[in-house]
């Protein structure tokens, strides 16, 4: 409950991902998850990349659901620093938990999603399935309206 009440002190992405799946996921793991979507619909960059990496706790205990939730949530987030976090999420994703739940995930929306988060999710495919997911014909993101914010 102190990580999250303190939030404002974490100001870059080392502290996010060295911190956040432990802290943040370890003690959601038994609770509720709400706070997890609160975080990803926040103005700040950092609470959202912890929205994100927290659910690596989760991942590692098998458990997909929290994770897809939060990378639907920040889909159309514009900054790259939550690009990368969705990305490796997803990959991690297909790797710890379910391939076909990634594929699922990127078959729904590969057309719409930021080219780095597609290409983080789909490293860890063979040559020909990464060429197709890249190969989707890209539509319009909707972009994520938010106010300016001190990174």
């Amino acid at each position: 409950e102190s990580y999250l009440a303190h939030t404002s002190h974490i100001d870059n992405w080392d502290l996010v991902d060295s911190s956040a799946e432990h802290v943040v996921g370890g003690y959601l793991a038994e609770r509720s998850r709400a706070p997890l979507r609160k975080l990803a619909r926040s103005n700040s960059l950092w609470e959202r990349r912890i929205a994100m990496l927290a659910t690596f706790h989760l991942l590692k205990r098998g458990e997909a659901e929290d994770t897809l939730a939060i990378a639907t949530l920040l889909l159309h987030d514009e900054h790259d620093l939550i690009h990368k976090a969705v990305g490796w999420m997803l990959r991690e994703l297909g790797k710890r938990v379910s391939e076909a739940e990634l594929r699922a995930f990127l078959d729904a929306h590969a057309a719409e999603m930021p080219r780095t988060m597609l290409r983080y999710a789909i490293e860890r495919f063979p040559a020909e399935e990464r060429a197709r997911y890249l190969a989707v014909p890209r539509v319009a993101r909707p972009r994520r309206a938010r106010p300016k914010t001190a990174v």
